[in-house]
């Protein structure tokens, strides 16, 4: 039986903070605030995963008040989700979307692609990052934010 879930998440963008993205750091002046890394990609993806299998989401499972969680690495997540829903069934393919107005994410992409295949062990092409502009509109439009989506089919056993 094929599922799918969907994913979302947003950070604030702040001086003095890493830019992480998929796995990986990304030069950049305002990185993610968060209680973990602020990987804001991964967290989508994490959630479009847990929500594929109806195991709510990724605050219930790594809650942002418990201090073993500060500045965990989003791989980690990734990696400890993927344990959980191991036994359930296989991540068939994901298709997610950054948005954010800086960096360009275009020459990045791929190293991210090949971090969250290597987590999930998926061939690269199962692994679909996108990165778009908010036009300026918004928060994330003005530079005070960054946020993703993501979509994962997961094939569950019976």
């Amino acid at each position: 039986m094929s599922r799918v879930g969907m994913g979302y998440d947003v950070h604030r963008l702040a001086e003095g903070r890493k830019l992480m993205l998929g796995g990986i750091e990304i030069p950049c002046p305002k990185g993610s605030l968060g209680h973990s890394d602020g990987d804001v990609l991964i967290h989508a993806i994490i959630d479009a995963m847990l929500g594929a299998c109806a195991l709510g989401d990724i605050g219930s499972h790594f809650p942002d008040d418990d201090p073993q969680y500060k500045d965990i690495s989003g791989v980690e997540l990734l990696r400890r989700v993927a344990a959980k829903i191991g036994g359930r069934g296989r991540v068939v393919h994901l298709d997610s979307t950054v948005v954010a107005e800086q960096p360009k994410l275009a020459e990045h992409i791929a190293r991210m692609r090949e971090t969250i295949a290597g987590v999930l062990h998926l061939d690269t092409d199962r692994v679909s990052i996108k990165a778009k502009t908010a036009e300026g509109l918004g928060p994330v439009g003005k530079g005070e934010a960054i946020e993703a989506y993501a979509v994962a089919l997961i094939d569950l056993k019976d």
